[in-house]
């Protein structure tokens, strides 16, 4: 049933690209119109599964952002001798796990060699298995939940996971607050956030309070007033970034004096300009560092400077997001794929893969038994709220 199902979508996407007369990929986020393959050169097409709405959408479009940045300062491969035109292929996911499939086979019927992506694990967990069905490998950048490369083949990424974040923000907090009393916070029925709350109550040895909001959310006063009457050390909510804006900018009204822990995915500047000129204390775990690769930082502000609509999917500034240097490395670990499979066929590249090694801008990444990155570093960035910028607190290291 499951293989019908991925072969129906498929089928039915394709017949509806023809039906409209859809393009190989083009998309409001970025160029791939399929000039290239219309003029006869030889063109590889890499996916991107990725959200551009949602509650995860600005996530998304940032992390697109790091690989429309490498596709443009390296638009070519050599692939078996033979030199091929880079084309990204979009499809939106929505930050939905019922629409995931649906993106995923629409990439299927596009005839990509890999995919990429995407920010969210529960849409990566969803459209997994249709790239399975397809023989697709996909690499994901930024979805950290265990469960996404548990007991298959077919789902490689370049992050660290869960269990370890969890593990880092506890370690910091003790550390750091000597906690003893933790609030956790996170949507209901959510697998990222309840995943991280899960695996942070399972390494944090004091006492955690938690509880779970539900989707679509405004008003987060109860929640924090329920932590803050609980006399807690810290708070920690790993949520997307539309529901940590409010949660931030909450805390600041209130002059909540609890430190506010956040995962990935509060590592934004649009979470950052919600605590602008506040007294909250707000410290994320993270991927990259602005300065960890100055060549790149540079590079990458400058076009995000000359590209306005870039700079708009960035949030309106050029501040460096994690996510975005971590899309930067994953289009050239794909290309270390293709070069390493020599050849464009989806099965030579996803047998590949599980040998590339690169050294990126966020750091050396290779792939365990599982596909999963071999990593054992975290950055903890916190927020300085005077000047709207985040500043590295600590590198935080678990073996």
């Amino acid at each position: 049933m499951k293989r019908f199902l991925a072969l129906a979508l498929t089928l039915a996407m394709a017949l509806s690209l023809a039906a409209c007369g859809g393009d190989s990929g083009a998309s409001s986020d970025g160029d791939s119109s399929g000039d290239s393959a219309n003029s006869g050169e030889n063109v590889v097409r890499i996916g991107v599964f990725e959200p551009a709405t949602g509650d995860n959408g600005p996530g998304g479009k940032q992390e697109m952002l790091g690989m429309q940045y490498a596709n443009k300062e390296t638009p070519t491969v050599d692939i078996g001798g033979t030199t091929y035109n880079v084309e990204l292929v979009y499809a939106d996911n929505g930050s939905d796990p019922a629409k995931a499939p649906t993106a995923a086979a629409e990439l299927v019927s596009k005839d990509v060699s890999l995919v990429l992506g995407t920010y969210g694990s529960s849409c990566a967990m969803a459209g997994g298995p249709v790239f399975d069905e397809a023989g697709l490998a996909a690499v994901g950048v930024t979805c950290t939940n265990p469960q996404i490369t548990a007991g298959n083949d077919y789902y490689f990424r370049i992050c660290f996971l869960d269990n370890f974040q969890a593990q880092v923000l506890v370690n910091f907090a003790k550390e750091k607050f000597s906690a003893q009393k933790a609030y956790c916070l996170g949507e209901l029925g959510n697998e990222y956030d309840q995943g991280l709350i899960s695996f942070f109550e399972q390494n944090f040895d004091g006492e955690v309070i938690k509880d779970s909001f539900p989707t679509n959310t405004s008003d987060f006063s109860t929640y924090l007033n329920k932590a803050k009457n609980e006399g807690v050390d810290v708070i920690f909510c790993p949520v997307s970034i539309s529901y940590s804006t409010q949660i931030v900018k909450l805390a600041a009204s209130m002059g909540l004096d609890i430190p506010l822990l956040g995962s990935d995915t509060l590592d934004s500047n649009m979470v950052l300009e919600a605590a602008q000129g506040s007294n909250v204390q707000l410290y994320v775990s993270t991927f990259y560092q602005e300065g960890g690769s100055p060549k790149f930082d540079d590079g990458i502000k400058a076009w995000l400077n000359e590209d306005s609509t870039a700079m708009t999917n960035n949030g309106g500034n050029d501040t460096i997001a994690a996510v975005t240097a971590m899309g930067y490395d994953a289009y050239y670990v794909a290309l270390e794929a293709l070069k390493a499979a020599g050849s464009t066929d989806p099965a030579a590249v996803k047998a590949a893969l599980p040998g590339v090694t690169y050294t990126g801008v966020s750091g050396s990444i290779a792939f365990d038994d599982q596909g999963d990155a071999i990593r054992d570093t975290a950055y903890i960035k916190t927020a300085d709220t005077a000047n709207n910028v985040w500043k590295l607190e600590t590198v935080q290291t678990v073996e």
